[in-house]
């Protein structure tokens, strides 16, 4: 059976929140029976970008992550819903019952991904419930993906042996994959935000005058072991990229004709920008 899934690509996320506000849009104010109550005017964020902010100054990079209910295979908050408050429909949409659910503020805590929002006023916790009342009239759309003015969100309704084809292919990512709880929420590009880099600037001084180097060859070691190697650009910048966080010890190497080689040590906890190599 064709499932509904989505595919946010963090490489196209610019944080406009154009989703986070036509979801605000959608549900402020509107009861959609059977789906959801109406979502607070204040307080909640169902879908809420997160951003990690990577490198010093000049050399820095932003990811942005766009993250809602990731409606689980596994969803621990249905497993914590013993009366049938939260249900996993057979096309993969998890709904918060809203009637059912009144009073049930102890399942806000079930979801791993803080994704359950309580409403005070209303007494009921609350999630995105993927815009079925739009995809059960014949949307092949979210409103987040409809607002999206990057097509960094895409929605589609596949099987699962084509949704696993597609994550191997593009090399998407779950948040959180050690909770097994297998969302239905899908990264792209994801290294964009949880990975760390190590950058620099090649540069070189003669008769007083302080100027880029293009060209060099930057290599990335740790101990014996050569990670990467690449070019630095016209502007002397090189950029290694997709390192894991808190990884340890690298030496970047620098050599080019004409000049001495020069070796910087660095320890990586979060991404560095080590400043410039002179030769």
């Amino acid at each position: 059976m064709k499932k509904w899934n989505m595919v946010i690509d963090v490489a196209e996320c610019t944080n406009c929140n154009l989703c986070t506000l036509a979801t605000m849009d959608e549900y402020i104010g509107n009861d959609w029976p059977g789906y959801a109550a109406p979502m607070p005017r204040h307080g909640h964020k169902w879908i809420n970008i997160l951003q990690n902010e990577r490198g010093q100054a000049p050399m820095i990079d932003i990811g942005y992550v766009p993250t809602m209910c990731n409606h689980c295979d596994n969803a621990p908050c249905v497993s914590a819903a013993k009366n049938g408050e939260i249900t996993q429909r057979p096309d993969g949409i998890v709904l918060i019952d809203p009637v059912k659910s009144k009073g049930c503020k102890e399942l806000v805590e079930s979801c791993p991904y803080g994704h359950i929002w309580w409403n005070e006023e209303l007494e009921i916790p609350q999630a995105w419930p993927f815009d079925a009342h739009l995809l059960d009239t014949g949307w092949d759309k979210t409103r987040g993906h409809q607002s999206c003015p990057t097509a960094a969100m895409q929605v589609m309704k596949l099987d699962d042996a084509a949704m696993a084809r597609k994550v191997e292919e593009e090399s998407l990512e779950v948040l959180h994959p050690e909770l097994g709880t297998k969302p239905r929420i899908y990264y792209k590009n994801l290294w964009r935000y949880s990975s760390a880099f190590i950058g620099g600037t090649v540069e070189t001084a003669k008769d007083g005058i302080v100027d880029c180097v293009e060209g060099a060859t930057v290599t990335l070691s740790r101990g014996d072991e050569k990670i990467a190697e690449m070019q630095s650009d016209n502007y002397g910048d090189f950029k290694f990229d997709r390192l894991e966080v808190d990884s340890g010890a690298y030496r970047v190497t620098v050599t080019k004709a004409g000049h001495d080689e020069k070796s910087v040590e660095v320890s990586l906890g979060v991404s560095a920008n080590i400043g410039t190599i002179a030769l």
